[in-house]
């Protein structure tokens, strides 16, 4: 149960930090975050929560990293759907309570008409530069498949594992950096989910391929990683 906890916390901390910056910061007029700023902002809570509650859940907080660590052949099967619910829990909680922040300014009222409303994502007439279903389902795949490459080779036993949250984190910024303009930036299903609840139209409609497209990704780069680039054996013991 406490590793359920930990990835419902996760997932919230990751939606409020990142949706939120994108929501309350990122237009702000001269002071604004912007492109940048939102990026730094998700990256920065995956960082923080990988190193606060990583150790008691694995840190997933995102249901395409479940998918591509079972993929990898590093989490059990039987725990995928219980974190799952528990991310998306999670991101909707979060959603929830940027929803009732943002409420109490005068004049709020989410436009989903509009691209990226309330830090939603989207394609077509609601991808924030105007892309495609096909590219954004590209961008969406490549990226989360990059991602879990990166997760599954910084936590491996060979590698440095001290400093693979701030890897990890760095990576989600900078697909941010890069995806912003093409759908928002998924790369988690739960965190689209959460923000397409409360804005309701297109982008609840599309939302499927921010699951579709990340998971495929997911597990295509735990396959990859599983047959292509694990080592084998154990890591050799340095002796002073």
């Amino acid at each position: 149960m406490k590793k359920l906890f930990a990835e419902f916390f996760g997932t919230y901390w990751l939606v409020f930090g990142g949706c939120g910056s994108a929501i309350f910061a990122a237009g702000y007029p001269e002071l604004g975050i912007g492109f940048a700023g939102v990026a730094l902002a998700f990256g920065l809570t995956v960082i923080a929560m990988a190193y606060a509650v990583g150790h008691i859940s694995g840190g997933h907080f995102n249901p395409a990293v479940s998918f591509g660590l079972w993929a990898g052949g590093k989490f059990p099967i039987k725990d995928l759907i219980p974190y799952i619910i528990a991310q998306c829990i999670g991101a909707i909680a979060a959603a929830g309570t940027l929803y009732t922040i943002a409420s109490g300014k005068a004049g709020f009222v989410i436009d989903n008409t509009k691209a990226g409303a309330f830090a939603s994502n989207g394609f077509g007439a609601f991808s924030p530069d105007g892309y495609s279903l096909q590219a954004a389902f590209i961008a969406e795949f490549v990226l989360t498949l990059f991602f879990i490459l990166i997760i599954l080779g910084a936590t491996d036993k060979f590698a440095n594992s001290n400093f693979c949250g701030i890897a990890i984190g760095l990576t989600l910024t900078v697909i941010h950096l890069v995806s912003i303009p093409i759908t928002n930036t998924s790369v988690n299903p739960a965190r689209s989910l959460s923000q397409a609840v409360f804005t309701l139209g297109g982008p609840l409609s599309q939302v499927w391929l921010f699951w579709a497209a990340p998971i495929l990704g997911a597990i295509a780069a735990g396959f990859i990683y599983k047959n292509l680039l694990k080592q084998e054996g154990e890591p050799e013991k340095i002796v002073l």
